[in-house]
């Protein structure tokens, strides 16, 4: 218990007791008395103070006189180790609590008497002497703890990297998050001391095969199961470019958050797990590696890389037999989906948990004859991007922060700061405060970048993901109604009009309804039936006029197909996937 909740039994005995040894110790406790003091507890505004010399580091400093020392190196400890998010909790546990020991002693002179506040002196020094030293230990801990800003502003004159963001999608546990977590630790994003931090975080909960995946699932629920459930996002710089890593979930709970995911990529990467019955279960009619390629394509993902994952694994070993065998199931289900086997697809093995193959070729594998995962990335040719258009930034996610702040990727046009844009489908008119392009205060910013906006003139509560910024010469179409081409992919009755499916289109989710079917289109030649079928089944391709609950914006697929192209679910699956034909105007 405290010395200060505790009153003694009987003031006289305690006052004999210590009086001559406290009198003893006079000159020595009147010093100490002088640390713990009250007006020297914890200086806030310290960094002021601080003199240049200071700041080399306080372990060297000469502990000339009592005096000074702690206060010196309280002052030190705070301009070094600036709380920031990257410090852990523990971290500002243990300064709370050497904050609260150093206030005991100065509390406790409210006492009996003098002699008693004398005797006091003694503890303070002791527990001076001691809190000191936790200081000085502690801010040793924190000065390596402290979190270097991973992304260097590039100089001026540099010529901007391309941006490429790129899609993680696949089965639950074929290995995305941790092949993500290992890209970053391979090109410098993610220290060597944070990570082995997530290791012994692991461990203690006998995950330790997780740690890698902590760099990129960031929140306690993900951590505790295992399982990504939002989308992850990093980045990662090469030579040539600069990559954004979105690690989309792979449950099949969290697909839309996957089709949000993918619907900001430019190049997907299908992560599959060789591991005898992990790449089977991946593949057949439930699993996610199908539906996960299918709605890639759809999102509009142009190119695939199939990164064959877990062949460092005993039940593989980098046999290329079980490489094979995984390649010949999946080229016809990528070929079916629109992927071409010779253009689009490129496969590799590789094992996320070693890093093997990712960054440098290795041994055990002399077969596989091409180019480590990221010197792939690097080598592939540059993405035609429209940067006269206009601009669209379909709005992924919003918050609050001193202001409102939207994230999305930046689908045409440029943006630049103080740049006025309209908000549709609302037609608010917003003004652009700041601009950040992956974590890095910008200017201006060229399609294909991940941005975040600080916008003037809107509430955070008026927008909704998908919602989409214009420019205001240009504005995009906005309706409820629209004729799109669909093709039913997976449906286990008839689809007649009157069917309710939710529909996902860049990163817009909302409910809607077939309202007519219009007519069946024959998938070798093209034709169009001449009578209005009654209703559609599997596998068949019909255009249909849907009407949406709200008014969602969007395009047609010919005119800007970033924006018009969809998929159904409903029931948890993907049951179609289409494109917008026509926008049909509301009739008044």
């Amino acid at each position: 218990m405290d010395s200060r909740d505790t009153a003694p039994e009987s003031w006289d005995v305690d006052e004999d007791a210590e009086a001559p040894a406290a009198a003893a110790g006079l000159p020595t406790a009147f010093a100490a008395l002088n640390v713990n003091a009250k007006p020297f507890i914890p200086n806030i505004n310290a960094p002021v103070f601080v003199p240049s010399f200071l700041q080399a580091s306080a372990t060297e400093m000469p502990a000339s006189d009592g005096t000074s020392d702690p206060v010196a190196s309280m002052e030190v400890s705070e301009t070094l180790a600036p709380l920031e998010n990257g410090s852990t909790e523990a971290d500002m546990t243990t300064e709370e609590e050497t904050w609260e020991q150093k206030e005991e002693p100065g509390g406790g002179e409210g006492g009996g008497g003098e002699e008693d506040s004398r005797a006091g002196g003694e503890t303070c020094e002791e527990e001076g002497g001691a809190t000191m030293k936790e200081d000085e230990e502690m801010m040793e801990e924190e000065e390596e703890e402290m979190p270097i800003p991973k992304v260097a502003p590039p100089p001026p004159d540099a010529p901007k990297k391309e941006h490429v963001n790129v899609v993680f999608i696949g089965h639950v546990d074929a290995g995305k998050s941790t092949i993500g977590g290992q890209i970053m630790y391979l090109t410098g994003m993610v220290d060597k001391r944070t990570l082995e931090k997530y290791e012994r975080e692991a461990k203690e909960k006998n995950r330790e095969t997780w740690y890698l995946s902590w760099a990129l699932d960031t929140n306690q629920e993900e951590r505790d199961k295992g399982k990504t459930v939002e989308v992850g996002r990093a980045y990662f710089e090469t030579e040539k470019k600069h990559f954004t890593i979105l690690d989309a979930p792979g449950h099949k709970s969290f697909v839309p958050n996957m089709i949000g995911g993918a619907s900001q990529a430019d190049l997907a990467v299908l992560v599959i797990s060789a591991r005898k019955g992990e790449f089977e279960t991946g593949f057949e009619k439930g699993g996610q590696t199908r539906e996960h390629a299918m709605l890639a394509k759809t999102a509009g993902v142009k190119h695939l890389i199939v990164l064959i994952n877990k062949m460092d694994d005993p039940t593989v070993n980098w046999s290329l037999e079980r490489y094979e065998e995984c390649k010949e199931k999946l080229v016809p289900f990528l070929k079916k989906v629109g992927f071409n086997p010779k253009k689009d697809i490129h496969f590799m093995p590789c094992s996320g948990l070693t890093g093997a193959n990712l960054k440098d070729p290795v041994s055990e594998c002399p077969w596989y004859t091409g180019l480590p995962f990221i010197a792939h990335l690097d080598s592939l040719p540059n993405f035609t991007r429209s940067s006269d258009g206009p601009v669209r930034l379909p709005i992924v996610d919003k918050y609050k922060d001193m202001g409102t702040v939207i994230l999305g990727k930046l689908e045409s046009g440029c943006i630049s700061k103080a740049q006025q844009l309209v908000m549709m489908p609302n037609r608010h008119t917003v003004e652009v405060l700041s601009l950040l392009s992956d974590d890095v205060e910008t200017d201006d910013a060229s399609p294909g970048e991940n941005l975040k906006l600080r916008l003037k003139g809107i509430e955070e509560e008026e927008i909704l993901p998908g919602f989409i910024l214009c420019s205001p010469d240009n504005l995009c179409h906005s309706g409820r109604t629209f004729d799109a081409q669909i093709v039913i992919i997976e449906h286990k009755s008839i689809i007649c009009p009157g069917y309710n499916a939710v529909l996902h289109i860049h990163t817009c989710i909302e409910e809607v309804q077939i309202t007519a079917l219009i007519c069946l289109v024959d998938k070798k030649t093209g034709d169009k039936s001449k009578t209005r079928p009654r209703f559609v089944k599997q596998d068949q391709v019909c255009i249909a006029r849907l009407r949406a609950a709200g008014v969602i914006c969007l395009e047609t697929f010919k005119d800007f197909p970033q924006m018009g192209r969809f998929t159904l679910r409903d029931e948890g699956k993907t049951i179609a996937i289409g494109k917008v034909l026509k926008l049909v105007p509301e009739k008044d």
